[in-house]
């Protein structure tokens, strides 16, 4: 299965130049400036990145396909409730939850700001992006009465006796955060099992 990241993310380009702060050439090509940045580490770092899992890049791509595959075989099939929030939540957990302790929090470490990485990363890791992926972990989301978005319950910060906060999000930005989280993900393990 070909993947043509860059041409996918052109859409979300106006939201990287602002969220991200990135120019018009990196957003245009971000899976190809992830890649780059991640493929030009150094050995030992690449080998860091490597050895922080368990899990081979190649197996998380295997999982990233798979993924992507239950995506096209649920956004076929209209109007089934049921196929719909399955796939919300198998979306919302791989991006969220599984590519921020698989990948996320390593390659923010290894490619810190003002690398590209390291800002996508970092918009990843912080609020709303991780109060939203800890509501999805603690089970404290449900739909927007329209089904317009998700409204969900999680802590500003790391205090362990604060209290939760309400959040919201609305089905575009969930896209974009989504799209950016698939888009490091992919770039990135293909750079580490290159």
């Amino acid at each position: 299965m070909k993947i043509d990241l860059n041409s996918q993310m052109l859409r979300w380009a106006p939201r990287l130049i602002n969220d991200l702060n990135l120019d018009l050439q990196e957003a245009n090509k971000i899976s190809t400036v992830i890649f780059n940045e991640v493929s030009t580490l150094s050995t030992d770092t690449r080998k860091e990145l490597i050895l922080s899992s368990p899990i081979l890049p190649k197996d998380r791509i295997d999982e990233l396909l798979a993924f992507q595959g239950w995506m096209d075989f649920a956004s076929s099939i209209k109007r089934n409730p049921f196929i719909t929030r399955a796939q919300v939540i198998t979306q919302n957990y791989i991006c969220f939850v599984y590519l921020g302790d698989a990948l996320f929090k390593a390659l923010k470490a290894a490619l810190p700001s003002p690398k590209v990485t390291g800002r996508c990363c970092r918009f990843l890791l912080n609020n709303p992006v991780r109060a939203f992926r800890n509501a999805i972990a603690h089970s404290n989301w449900k739909y927007l009465p329209d089904f317009s978005g998700i409204e969900f319950w999680s802590k500003k910060g790391s205090d362990p006796d604060e209290p939760l906060v309400r959040f919201e999000v609305s089905q575009n930005d969930l896209n974009y955060w989504q799209a950016l989280a698939r888009c490091t993900a992919y770039s990135a393990f293909l750079a580490l099992d290159n």
